[in-house]
């Protein structure tokens, strides 16, 4: 692993335990046991480390994601169930490292107030919006941009909901019966 890769898994571990304002390059040295000042020699400043850490976090994102889509190579039109089974395993997996989703939502609103790290924040979700326009064309959507859009945001509520609201964790099974549910009625051609 990298000097970059152990400053910036360790960035996510402190956004996730302490937040955005505990985030801080003394405070990344200690975390990565790495001696004072090597955070500043990888990141000179706030926004490079902020950078630093969203790059590390959507390849990390990436990788588990991408080993899942793996599983949705021979969807079809018609796959409602099979696509449900994927993207539960999806969300279970995202759910499974909740310092990864929850670092990830302090980026995000970071992302608002930071033109730099908005750019970035894009970028990587582009990264995983277009897998879904994929998936969900090739399962027969009518609109598949639309419903990629209403996919993602449906997810992103669903594990926000399971790592900071008050409706809890749901089971593999229980988030595929509720994406089989929004799936269902996306891909239903009758309507």
């Amino acid at each position: 692993m990298t000097r970059s890769q152990v400053v910036a898994d360790a960035a996510i571990t402190l956004l996730d335990e302490r937040g955005l304002r505990g985030l801080t390059h003394r405070a990344v040295d200690e975390a990565a046991g790495l001696p004072p000042g090597a955070t500043s020699n990888v990141a000179r400043s706030r926004a490079a480390l902020l950078e630093l850490t969203l790059s590390r976090l959507t390849e990390r994102e990436t990788e588990v994601f991408a080993a899942a889509l793996e599983d949705a190579g021979g969807l079809g039109a018609g796959a409602t169930d099979d696509l449900a089974r994927v993207l539960a395993r999806l969300l279970a997996l995202q759910l499974a490292d909740e310092t990864r989703t929850a670092a990830r939502y302090e980026l995000a609103l970071e992302a608002r107030r930071r033109p730099e790290l908005r750019e970035i924040y894009d970028r990587a979700g582009r990264g995983f919006r277009d897998p879904a326009v994929a998936l969900l064309a090739a399962a027969g959507s009518q609109d598949p941009r639309r419903h990629a859009r209403q996919l993602v945001a449906f997810s992103e509520g669903l594990m926000f909901d399971a790592i900071a609201g008050a409706g809890g964790a749901l089971s593999e099974d229980g988030l595929r019966l509720a994406l089989t549910d929004l799936l269902s009625g996306m891909l239903d051609h009758r309507r």
